[in-house]
């Protein structure tokens, strides 16, 4: 069940170097709308646009008006009747115990039967009020309670998720967008290297093998930018749906995404403080609500009643027909009032074994919260361990890149003065390609790890707060 609210966990930048699925990549029409989002403008127009968003604010929305159906309980009823009718006037003394197909029929028994009809005509008002219920209705006014506030945390948590995913489309499509233009870097330099060795081969100052590999590495190059071309172009689809524009075309900018990460961890929070962890509770406390009513619910019933009727007939106590309209209208008024108890007492039973079911429900959603604390306190000390080895790598990518710089130039010199292979070259391009991609990576894997500490902890506001920052800091 908490694992299907938890989809942010599944997805990492490090997807984008995964070889997706063969998806064709339509081209887009030139009519076809272009948006461009930071990554907090991407959040706040998914957080607005995506229907599970919009659903769940509805739910709350019927949540918050079923509090106010409960209260409407308090109310006195008043009910208003009118018939009018034509029937016969035969009756028969006798029982008959309460069913709904026999027609009640008031007046004595006629002498003699008849097929003959008359009007008949009744009409009245009931009022009735419970004014003592032992507390049965403000349990079920707090079970609704309990409800909206069940509905509320799920919404928190529906825009949770969304926020989450949103971060992790947009960083996952910034690191495709990265490794497309190292591919296209390392396709660039293979083909100015490829030249190169032509002419050294043309010039038989190399062997002919050299112009055929060099070939061979620039077309592998080729395919890897296609692959990463690809990976981009499926990951600005799956953003674009999480924003709930698929029809749109959706480009990014990078801000300071790519720059350096902050050095402060996010605030902590308590663990219960995450909208997983509020909407089991809330299912604890309607649960708790449940069995609360439920205990309230055997009790007398005690009413207070008053009626007005009139009733009016065709017939009139001697079994004479007035023929006509008569009794098309009441002619007889009565008022009454009561104080009415009413106590199932043989409902002890049914109402025993129900709560003692919603009990046991109670129990049950009760050991959910605890597993819910125990895998989000899990879930956050992994995010914290993934944060803490990221910033390492981090630290370190940036002396990967100049020493692959570094190294890729100089063979490149020494392959033209006789003093390298190409295999030597072409491993140096290989090694200086991987850590531009391993760079750009490592930045954008930070900054996931923050989202994700975030979303452990339950809030997604601290991890925009810091982008915020780093984006006014940036010169």
């Amino acid at each position: 069940m908490f694992a299907n609210h938890r989809m942010y966990w599944k997805t990492g930048i490090s997807t984008i170097l995964v070889l997706a699925a063969s998806v064709p990549s339509s081209a887009q029409s030139d009519q076809q709308k272009t948006r461009v989002f930071t990554l907090e403008e991407a959040v706040d127009f998914a957080l607005k646009n995506y229907p599970a968003v919009r659903a769940s604010l509805e739910h709350l929305r019927s949540a918050e008006a079923g509090v106010g159906l409960a209260r409407t309980s308090y109310l006195p009823r008043t009910e208003v009747l009118w018939q009018s009718n034509r029937a016969t006037d035969n009756n028969i003394a006798g029982l008959t115990v309460p069913n709904s197909v026999i027609a009640p029929i008031t007046g004595p028994v006629t002498l003699s039967p008849s097929n003959r009809s008359a009007w008949g005509s009744a009409g009245g008002l009931l009022f009735s009020w419970e004014p003592l219920d032992f507390g049965y209705r403000g349990a079920r006014v707090d079970l609704a309670r309990a409800v909206q506030s069940r509905a509320g945390a799920e919404a928190s948590l529906t825009r949770l998720d969304v926020g989450i995913a949103t971060v992790n489309a947009y960083l996952t499509l910034l690191a495709a967008e990265q490794t497309v233009r190292a591919a296209e870097a390392d396709v660039e330099r293979r083909e100015t290297f490829t030249k190169s060795v032509h002419v050294l081969v043309d010039n038989q100052l190399r062997a002919g093998a050299d112009a055929s590999r060099a070939d061979a590495e620039l077309a592998r190059a080729r395919v890897n930018l296609a692959r990463a071309q690809q990976q981009e172009a499926t990951s600005r689809a799956q953003l674009a749906d999480i924003l709930g524009i698929a029809d749109v075309a959706v480009e990014i900018r990078e801000s300071s995404l790519l720059g350096t990460p902050p050095a402060a961890a996010p605030p902590p929070t308590a663990i219960s403080a995450n909208p997983a962890a509020e909407v089991q509770r809330a299912r604890v406390q309607e649960s708790q609500s449940l069995v609360h009513a439920l205990d309230r619910s055997y009790y007398p019933k005690l009413y207070l009643q008053s009626v007005v009727m009139g009733r009016g007939s065709g017939v009139d106590p001697t079994g004479k027909f007035l023929g006509g309209t008569e009794g098309m209208g009441p002619d007889r008024a009565n008022w009454g009032a009561a104080l009415t108890v009413t106590f199932p007492v043989f409902d002890i039973f049914s109402t025993k074994s129900k709560r003692d079911v919603e009990a046991a429900n109670q129990r049950t959603e009760e050991a959910h919260y605890d597993q819910i604390l125990q895998d989000l306190t899990g879930q956050l000390r992994k995010a914290q361990a993934s944060l803490d080895g990221a910033r390492k790598v981090a630290e370190n990518t940036p002396l990967e890149l100049g020493a692959a710089l570094t190294t890729e130039t100089q063979e490149r010199a020494r392959y033209q003065a006789g003093l390298a292979t190409l295999v030597d070259v072409s491993d140096a391009q290989s090694f200086l390609v991987q850590a531009e991609i391993d760079d750009a990576l490592a930045r954008l894997a930070v900054w996931q790890n923050l989202a994700s500490v975030a979303a452990a902890q339950g809030d997604l506001a601290p991890f925009l707060q810091s982008l915020n920052a780093k984006t006014q800091g940036a010169p």
